[in-house]
């Protein structure tokens, strides 16, 4: 059976690719919501109408889809967004924010014009001018310092000879001139780097104070905006009163005391979905929260997210409370009998205040967007080889919310799903081959290759900035700071590793690159590229290593692989198109 009918049949069963889940307050009971396939289609709808309209895209935040049952038994999609749009917290056709907000409009208001003005200042400051004069001249003197230093270790070394000449040739007063001079000598060069250090300090250390200064600054409005989040967030939550499916009305800080509530509970998708359908009489059948414009942290657009640990967890139990079992047999998130109908279509509201629209539910849509998520490149009995998009990690991570991944997909999608296990990993940022193994015996002849350095990786990347040597290999030890992971650093007490590096081409500013990795340290090809001692030019997208330019994502992809089949002895060569 192909790919594309065990697909079709899993996704006609309705697969759970995550629950929201939490327990009943009162009964301790298990409460679950799924986020079906069904639904994840339904909301990579919504993602090409939030696409076509730039208002979505100005600022980036969590947007979410509920799908309910009506009480005639018919479907409807409620959506929602997180926090504030474009300084609006409630808009026509989206779910409104829950209730209290009002009692504390003018208060919000003055403290987010005070935030925003922090945030400017902030921002202002992030680019101080002098941060990147400072690493100019600090680069230069360490330069002039080493080669000082390089030069007079020379000398020192010639004058050692020649010492050991005058004492074997000359005596007396002639041998004490003749050392005097090389003494003299070493006494110019001790004078020469003292000047050269105190050149150094004298650019550098107003720079240095400039930029502490600034720092303490940073750190001053920092701690304003904590504290102002702070206030505004405890008036909300006495305000806020959430209801669940027993009709229970509560207020955040019933919900969570204790006063550890961070910024921001109460204003995501799930909470205002829920609490919407359970004060409309409707049943939730599954539930998708997902990240639209502007990357920030860990959240990339077009990406899927579970409930939030810190904010929607807790709440999650009392949420759910009451909510209607679904009749045996139901299988939620299953494709529906009824007609489908093709795109979004703003629907009249099947009862007063009810806020929705109709979804549609071709079974071609949701296979076309397991197929667009996560393409398979080649696949046999023995191994699995797909495109993984930028922003998917290549395993689970440890905790919910970093659950969705290639391999957790494959095991809900295949039926010997559970048997599929990562040969390697590519970063979260990197996009592009991806190889699994589906049993232990081809994994391991699999990994015996990669260890061996037998297999031939090719990754394209696009440089935000010129690099001036068109091809060389750049061998530097890489060392992850245990105090500041996943960061790593060219160190002494690091691993080897080496990476060959040809320029395909050159954009305007910015230049395309091939990495041929001959070792595989994690961020190794980042680190070459952003190192002063690598390349000295980093990935264009790498926020991690400094760069700021402007991008939708980490301009990195593991463009090709080959290597030999375990079982036809074959050499296999496969190829994924770079999407940059």
């Amino acid at each position: 059976m192909d790919t594309r009918k065990r697909l079709s049949i899993k996704v006609a069963k309705g697969i759970q690719n995550y629950y929201y889940e939490g327990r009943c307050p009162q009964s301790g009971e298990l409460l679950r919501l799924p986020r079906t396939q069904q639904a994840e289609a339904i909301a990579y709808d919504l993602m090409q109408h939030l696409a076509n309209n730039h208002r979505y895209s100005d600022e980036g935040k969590m947007y979410g889809i509920l799908l309910v049952e009506l009480p005639n038994g018919e479907q409807r999609v409620l959506k929602a967004f997180s926090g504030l749009l474009n300084g609006n917290s409630a808009i026509a056709l989206w779910v409104p924010p829950i209730p209290g907000r009002d009692e504390v409009a003018l208060e919000e208001a003055r403290t987010l014009a005070k935030l925003e003005a922090i945030k400017q200042e902030l921002i202002t400051l992030k680019q101080l001018k002098e941060r990147q004069q400072y690493e100019t001249h600090s680069r230069k003197f360490e330069q002039q310092l080493q080669e000082m230093s390089d030069r007079h270790r020379d000398c020192k070394q010639q004058r050692h000879r020649k010492r050991q000449i005058l004492c074997e040739t000359l005596t007396g007063e002639a041998l004490t001139i003749a050392l005097e001079e090389l003494d003299e000598e070493s006494r110019r060069h001790g004078i020469e780097r003292r000047i050269l250090k105190r050149q150094q300090n004298e650019v550098l250390q107003p720079i240095k104070q400039l930029i502490e200064a600034t720092q303490s600054r940073i750190w001053e409005l920092k701690q304003q905006r904590k504290e102002l989040s702070r206030q505004l967030q405890t008036q909300m939550h006495a305000a806020y009163s959430l209801t669940n499916f027993f009709g229970q009305s509560l207020s955040l800080q019933q919900l969570m005391p204790g006063g550890s509530m961070p910024t921001g509970t109460g204003d995501c998708c799930a909470p205002k979905l829920l609490h919407y359908a359970a004060t409309h009489g409707l049943k939730p059948l599954a539930m998708a929260e997902f990240w639209w414009g502007s990357s920030s942290g860990d959240k990339i657009q077009g990406e899927f997210y579970g409930a939030c640990a810190e904010r929607c967890q807790p709440l999650m139990g009392f949420l759910l409370s009451g909510l209607p079992q679904m009749p045996t047999g139901y299988k939620p998130g299953a494709i529906q009998t009824k007609p489908a109908c093709v795109g979004w279509q703003i629907s009249q509201p099947a009862e007063a205040g009810l806020v929705c629209i109709a979804a549609p539910f071709r079974m071609s849509a949701i296979y076309a967007t397991l197929t667009r998520s996560l393409p398979i490149l080649y696949e046999d009995e023995w191994l699995i080889a797909v495109n993984k998009p930028a922003g998917l990690l290549s395993v689970p991570g440890r905790y919910r919310d970093s659950f969705d991944s290639v391999l957790s997909r494959l095991r809900h999608l295949l039926p010997d799903g559970m048997a599929i296990a990562s040969v390697h990993r590519l970063d979260r940022e990197t996009s592009g081959i991806l190889l699994l193994a589906r049993d232990r015996q081809t994994h391991r002849q699999l990994s015996q290759q990669f260890q061996q350095r037998q297999v031939h990786k090719v990754y394209e990347a696009l440089l935000s900035g010129s690099v001036t040597i068109e091809q060389g290999a750049i061998a530097l030890p890489l060392w992850g700071d245990p105090e500041n992971r996943p960061y790593q650093k060219v160190d002494e007490r690091g691993k080897a590793s080496l990476t060959r590096f040809q320029v395909i081409a050159r954009e305007g500013d910015w230049t395309r690159i091939e990495f041929i990795p001959l070792t595989g340290r994690t961020h190794q090809l980042r680190v070459h590229a952003a190192s002063p001692r690598g390349l000295g030019v980093i990935i264009l997208g790498d926020r991690l290593y400094g760069c700021r330019a402007t991008a939708s994502r980490l301009h990195l992809h593991a463009r090709e692989l080959r290597f030999v089949h375990p079982q036809s002895g074959e050499t296999l060569h496969l190829q994924a198109k770079t999407p940059f």
